[in-house]
């Protein structure tokens, strides 16, 4: 005669209403504190644009004192790290790298002489577009 065996330890794992509620507990701590969090990374954006439009300033001034006026239009930013052909004062490099790129991806613009000065030198923000709000914003030297 064959005997059956129980075993008397429950079966080990969670259930599917277990596994249900961590689910939708996740899910609500992932709604709140996502778009703040989210919401500080466009923020850092930001701060790390006006930092470096204020580094470029730094070497535009540099720039200035050494060859007596700022780069114009066409020669652009590239000039803080390659010496021009017709420059005999430049005593650069005024950057340590070359020109970065907005925390978007693309090069900052720069006009001179500028509508808001000697120079204008700003990023068209997140949205790559003149105008917006927020981090969509422009974000100039003046």
């Amino acid at each position: 005669m064959t005997r059956l065996r129980f075993n008397a330890q429950p079966a080990r794992g969670f259930t599917l209403l277990e596994l249900l509620v961590v689910m939708v507990i996740i899910g609500l701590l992932a709604g709140y504190v996502g778009p703040k969090l989210f919401g500080q990374i466009g923020k850092s954006e930001t701060k790390v644009t006006r930092a470096q439009i204020d580094a470029l300033q730094k070497s535009l001034d540099q720039y200035r004192i050494d060859i007596g006026r700022y780069p114009s239009t066409q020669q652009g930013l590239g000039v803080l790290v390659q010496r021009p052909a017709d420059e005999a004062r430049w005593q650069g490099p005024y950057l340590a790298k070359a020109v970065p790129l907005d925390p978007w991806g693309r090069p900052y613009l720069y006009r001179a002489p500028g509508q808001h000065g000697e120079y204008d030198l700003y990023s068209l923000g997140r949205d790559g577009a003149a105008g917006g709000e927020g981090s969509d914003a422009d974000i100039t030297s003046w």
